[in-house]
């Protein structure tokens, strides 16, 4: 503030303008060091009073510099601001004083100059301001030496606080924890890697890089190689509730690490340990299904009854159901030389039978509403289904039938499942080419929000990709709507223009023409 009142030019209004500011009143809490009273009040007031009078009543620059050198045991600091507006009241329509003017001037600032050491800081701040009205420049000595006041009463700032020197893992931690990690993870973290010894990297220090990179979908290679290395080389050191957390970013990021051993471990560590953490043992499975990796023998073992009977009744049996149930579609549809048991019948839950907890979370920043209303719009409400859940517990966002000359049918007159298993193959083979005998075909609208990929890429998180794959191998036609072309579309009538030419990019009819 103080830069831009110097860089003010004085002029005639805004010396006027000073006649609008009421008188300056004493400025004090209590007793100053020269023993004022607040106004009309102690022995010193009716003096104080009476030099203010003179001061504002001064009828020339002269006069004022008088009042103030002929009564120094009257003047107070807050004199000098009234020295100063009334100067100001003087000059106003008199831009060029005359040289004896000049001189008086140069005596007040003297004056104000050799007393502000003991002006408190709201007096110093008038006076600085007034200043810079009467145009004295940035350089004057008055400006100077109350700017100079100025800055000796501002607080001091508190030293820095010492920085320990971090050792490696230290630094890796720590930088975790920095709000610019985010926009620049590399920058923060692969260098904090890459300068720890490997007896710093805990798997504390690399369950939390795990656990960061999966909470914000942060697909970065180099940091996640490091995770697979450190996973391989601790292997004998980790167990199964560790690995878990240390196999999660790799099926939530959809990335499969070149680290050569990354799989052979992971067997390894499921074949030791599977009996002692079953909840671990499905979250590490869950986390392979992602990559389209299952291990035979661990779904073997979760699979066989002794397993089963053994999650019965613990606290985590209904999200190990329901994980172990979508294991069974993912060897159902995915796996066609499997031979081993199954999930008995008895045992399945649906897998998702609502949308995901992020989708609910953001659901305000979600463009389902707007695309149901498009669709109500452009279809009718009896020709699509929103958020319906299909067997084998997989939830759509819009779904619709077809038939075979591509119209819209309503889907109160049909069933919108596709049978589970799928027809084209018995129990136990792999669903890889399904067709049915139901001449109506399924087409389910996948929103592709900004939350479903990965951090600045492209690339699906695991657990959509997932679904969508399945869906697909379940025989449903998948028509994606990315956030980029939705995003683009300016208000409801460009969005069902949009709408409109997706659903007869595919060929569909609806409306008179469509039946």
């Amino acid at each position: 503030m103080l830069r831009v009142l110097l860089a003010a030019q004085a002029s005639a209004a805004q010396l006027s303008g000073l006649l609008l500011l009421p008188p300056i009143q004493p400025f004090c809490l209590g007793p100053s060091k020269w023993g004022d009273r607040p106004p009309g009040g102690g022995p010193h007031a009716g003096p104080a009073q009476g030099l203010q009078r003179l001061l504002e009543q001064a009828r020339s620059p002269g006069e004022l510099v008088r009042w103030l050198g002929q009564n120094p045991t009257k003047v107070r600091a807050h004199h000098y601001p009234v020295a100063l507006r009334r100067l100001g009241q003087l000059l106003g329509s008199r831009p060029r004083p005359p040289p004896v003017e000049q001189t008086s001037l140069q005596d007040l600032s003297q004056l104000i100059i050799r007393n502000c050491p003991s002006f408190d800081i709201h007096t110093i701040h008038v006076c600085l301001h007034l200043a810079v009205l009467l145009g004295f420049p940035s350089d004057a000595p008055l400006v100077c030496a109350l700017e100079r006041e100025r800055r000796f009463r501002l607080p001091l700032k508190p030293p820095p606080p010492l920085q320990p020197v971090l050792r490696g893992g230290q630094r890796l931690e720590a930088a975790l924890s920095c709000p610019h990690f985010l926009r620049h993870p590399q920058q923060h973290l692969i260098r904090s890697l890459a300068e720890a010894r490997p007896e710093e990297l805990t798997p504390h220090v690399m369950v939390r890089l795990a656990q960061h990179l999966a909470r914000h979908r942060l697909r970065e290679p180099q940091l996640l190689e490091a995770i697979a290395h450190f996973l391989v080389v601790q292997e004998a050191q980790l167990s199964s509730k560790v690995v878990q957390k240390l196999v999660l970013p790799f099926g939530r990021l959809n990335y499969f690490p070149l680290e050569q051993q990354f799989m052979p471990c992971l067997e390894r560590i499921l074949a030791r340990e599977a009996g002692a953490a079953p909840l671990a043992t499905v979250n590490i499975l869950m986390s392979l299904c992602q990559l389209r990796c299952l291990p035979s023998r661990a779904l073997q073992f979760v699979f066989s009854p002794g397993f089963i009977s053994h999650i019965s009744g613990t606290p985590h049996a209904p999200i190990v159901r329901r994980y172990l149930s979508l294991l069974d579609t993912a060897v159902e549809l995915e796996l066609p030389g499997y031979q081993g048991p199954r999930l008995p019948r008895r045992q399945k839950v649906p897998i998702f039978p609502q949308p995901l907890i992020t989708d609910r979370a953001r659901c305000k920043y979600s463009h389902k509403d707007i695309v149901a209303e498009g669709l109500r719009q452009l279809l009718g409400e009896e020709k699509y289904r929103q958020d319906l859940t299909v067997p084998p517990g997989y939830c759509t966002d819009f779904l619709l039938c077809v038939s075979s000359s591509g119209a819209v049918l309503p889907v109160r007159t049909q069933d919108p499942f596709l049978p589970y298993p799928p027809r084209s193959c018995p129990q136990g083979q792999a669903a890889s080419q399904p067709t049915t005998q139901d001449p109506a075909q399924r087409v389910v609208l996948m929103l592709q929000e900004r939350w479903h990929f990965c951090r600045d890429s492209r690339v699906l998180l695991g657990s959509r990709a997932l679904r969508e794959r399945h869906l697909g191998l379940l025989g449903y036609q998948l028509l994606p709507l990315p956030f980029e072309e939705l995003e683009s579309q300016r208000g409801l009538h460009q969005l069902k223009s949009y709408l409109r030419q997706k659903l007869q990019a595919l060929g569909l009819r609806w409306g008179p023409e469509g039946g």
